[in-house]
């Protein structure tokens, strides 16, 4: 029977360009049937696809000797010794949670957690990065308390705990905000899954939840800007359940404890057709599917409903033939949904059926991973003029700007989040949410795994390239301050549309720069996603390509944390001192401005610097260490304090040219480090001998914090400021008078 030519409504409606619609005819050689057109446009999708991004991925570092699986599989994994691998990867959900905050967080936290544990590893730790639009807008504190429920609610649920994160605001997020969700698990070397079919006549398995009609075209929404009609899109949010997600889990981990899996693979975005094309493609093979075998929960559901379905908590796998019943028992045990909906071919194509016809036969290498790859136009923006500050133009005390800074969004205390998340779930959690580093204990060893966040948007705004270096070298130094070898990255890059010139060039200066910083830190990237068109009526996010890092403590009582735990301890600053307040939280906070080129970021010297604290952790020398970013000195000390409930005092060197910009300047490469007496001129020796910038600025001790110069901060009017701002905020107060989001 022939197919009617698709009108340019429809075309629309899918996110498909007349060309590419041009393509997919010359593929079929014929027009193609409503499903067909369905496959194409998710699979072709950019979320998808990756038709934008993808020639620029190419230029990240991917290998090294201890990366087992780096970028193309569901996620990264990397060696940790003793026959023991982390998988790991970071996974966007943010046009699902802008539309509805609680369900769109929480199938995120389900969805990477399926990636994780489909490579039969056991999910041990989730992190998050969030970034809300302004405190004043009349969405963010509602977006914020969905968000923060629907990722506490599925992770304390499935009895993952979350450890760590970071959570900022900026008027540029008020339209698109950003949820990004990492997950780290642990699995036996040799017992690594993959997503690649094989076996002629295998039997093709759907297990987990039954199939509704949430979340249909959720990848194409996720590949296309927002405007007003935002709130019509809600029914492409899918709808989690955590307690489906835990027997999911529990029934696939013990399933792959056997050898009956041949390959297995979440159905995420677009459902059971990108899980079926993905193992196909990968494989080099041929799926037929007979969709009357999969298990629904509405009546009277499509094909095209079927097909593109991203109901949560299911997966696909293909199954040694002959071990149906053994996988089968399995699942029931576990109260799942089991069926063999189909069998694996050798004819490199897709053939679905529905009620007795054929509703899609297309061949699978075009589909999946053969979309048109678009080198789209960019350009950087223009070299940002250095910003010179003057101290005479503030006209607040340095004692004030400090309570100041300590009590602003981007630097409050995040206690009212964290508590909403359980963290110590499964009682591996080492170190929690608040320090440099979350550390989750390798179960039943003395390893532990170091695991941060990290990306400071205005620094990619400003300076792209520069941006995209200190994003990773910033969660270099947070492993590196608990005493972590870092081993590998994932990322979640966050832009706006990529067919506007300047758009793209944010982007391509942003891999640019991460992939520099990458080589030179022997750092590599194992595995990430890409996220464009976060924008809503031409108004985009920041440039934010955050950087997820792992790193392996060989042995945890080695391990440091901010807190220093003694009186008289030195506190030695490490790293140059230019006072840069260029794209500083100072220079926004206290001053009103977002100008400038932000601090430069010498690989070098961060390789340097960080193996010069790695070894003196090793030595045993260090009693704390913090990496210095946001806020610069004096927030770091202020952070130790807090951490400690002990004061100390800051010393400021006769010599500085701007006391704002010594205590405040964001200079990169930076360490504090507390040391006992004895150890302070050994490592004042070690550091002139391998060319390190080492000086003593302080010593521990006391209830308050003492800055030379300025009167004392009690321990008790530290805290009361930085913990104060966000529960009064969402309490309903109208928050500090920082003029960040005016």
């Amino acid at each position: 029977m022939a197919t009617a030519e698709i009108t340019p409504q429809e075309l629309a409606e899918h996110g498909l360009t007349p060309e590419e619609y041009a393509r997919i005819r010359e593929i079929l050689g014929r027009p193609p049937r409503p499903v067909e057109l369905g496959i194409f446009s998710v699979m072709w999708s950019e979320h998808c696809s990756y038709k934008s991004s993808r020639i620029h991925l190419r230029k990240f570092p991917t290998e090294a000797p201890w990366v087992v699986c780096g970028p193309g599989e569901n996620a990264g994994v990397v060696d940790i010794g003793d026959g023991q691998v982390a998988v790991f990867k970071m996974e966007s959900h943010n046009h699902p949670s802008f539309i509805e905050p609680y369900q769109g967080a929480a199938t995120g936290v389900g969805g990477i957690l399926r990636d994780v544990f489909t490579m039969g590893a056991r999910p041990v730790a989730i992190l998050d990065a969030l970034r809300f639009g302004a405190p004043d807008h009349p969405r963010t504190r509602h977006l914020l308390a969905g968000v923060v429920a629907g990722i506490g609610g599925y992770g304390n649920c499935v009895g993952v705990p979350t450890v760590g994160g970071e959570t900022s605001f900026h008027r540029a997020y008020n339209g698109n905000i950003l949820v990004n969700a990492m997950c780290v698990g642990i699995a036996p070397r040799d017992r690594v899954f993959y997503a690649r079919a094989a076996g002629v006549g295998n039997p093709v398995v759907y297990v987990g939840a039954k199939t509704g009609r949430d979340g249909i075209h959720g990848a194409t929404m996720a590949s296309a800007e927002f405007s007003e009609d935002a709130e019509a899109k809600r029914p492409t949010v899918q709808v989690g359940d955590p307690f489906m997600e835990k027997l999911l889990i529990e029934a696939c981990l013990e399933l792959m404890a056997s050898d009956c899996i041949v390959a297995i693979q979440d159905m995420g975005a677009a459902g059971l057709t990108s899980s079926s094309f993905e193992m196909a493609a990968r494989g080099g093979t041929g799926i037929e599917l007979d969709l009357d075998a999969v298990p629904l929960r509405e009546a009277n559901m499509s094909a095209y409903e079927i097909m593109l379905s991203e109901s949560q908590e299911r997966m696909l796998m293909v199954l040694a033939r002959g071990r149906e019943a053994e996988a089968r028992a399995v699942f029931a045990k576990w109260e799942l949904d089991f069926a063999i909906i189909g069998r694996v071919t050798d004819s490199g194509r897709m053939v679905v059926r529905h009620r007795g016809e054929v509703v899609a036969d297309v061949p699978v290498a075009p589909v999946s991973g053969g979309s048109p790859v678009y080198d789209r136009p960019w350009r950087l923006p223009d070299p940002p003029v250095p910003f010179i500050s003057d101290d005479q133009t503030v006209h607040l005390s340095p004692r004030e700007v400090l309570l100041r800074l300590l009590s602003c969004p981007d630097l409050a205390s995040r206690r009212w989040i964290w508590e909403q998340y359980d963290h110590s779930v499964m009682a591996d959690t080492v170190a929690g949410p608040g320090g440099d580093a979350a550390v989750v204990r390798v179960h039943g060893t003395k390893k532990g795994l170091a695991l941060t966040v990290d990306c400071t948007p205005r620094y990619c705004r400003a300076d792209p390239r520069m941006g995209g270096r200190q994003a990773v070298a910033e969660a270099y130094r947070n492993l590196v301050a608990v005493g972590a070898r870092p081993l590998a990255i994932t990322d979640c890059l966050n832009f706006g549309n990529p067919e506007r010139p300047d758009i793209m060039g944010q982007f391509v200066g942003c891999i640019e720069g991460m992939a520099e910083a990458c080589r030179a830190l022997s750092f590599p990237v194992v595995s990430g996603n890409v996220s464009l068109y976060n924008e809503t009526d031409g108004q985009a996010v920041l440039p934010t390509p955050e950087v997820g890092g792992l790193g392996l403590i060989e042995d945890l009582a080695k391990r440091t944390g901010l807190a220093f735990d003694a009186d008289g301890l030195h506190l030695v600053l490490i790293g140059e001192v230019t006072g840069w307040l260029g794209q500083s939280v100072f220079q926004r906070e206290i001053l009103g401005r977002e100008e400038g080129a932000p601090p430069p970021v010498d690989l070098l010297l961060e390789k340097r610097h960080a193996d010069f604290v790695a070894a003196q952790i090793e030595a045993g020398r260090l009693r704390a260490c913090h990496d210095l970013a946001d806020g610069g000195l004096a927030v770091a000390m202020a952070e130790m304090c807090l951490a400690s409930g002990r004061g100390g005092r800051l010393s400021v060197p006769a010599e500085v040219p701007s006391l704002f910009g010594w205590l405040y300047g964001e200079d990169q490469a930076r360490y504090l480090l507390a040391v006992a007496p004895e150890h302070l001129r050994p490592l004042l020796e070690e550091a002139a001998a391998a060319g390190v910038i080492a000086r003593e600025v302080g010593v521990t001790g006391g209830d308050a914090l003492i800055i030379d110069g300025m009167p004392p901060i009690s321990l008790e009017e530290l805290r009361r400021c930085h913990e104060g701002w966000l529960p009064a905020w969402m309490d309903g107060g109208e928050g500090s008078e920082s003029g960040s989001w005016r």
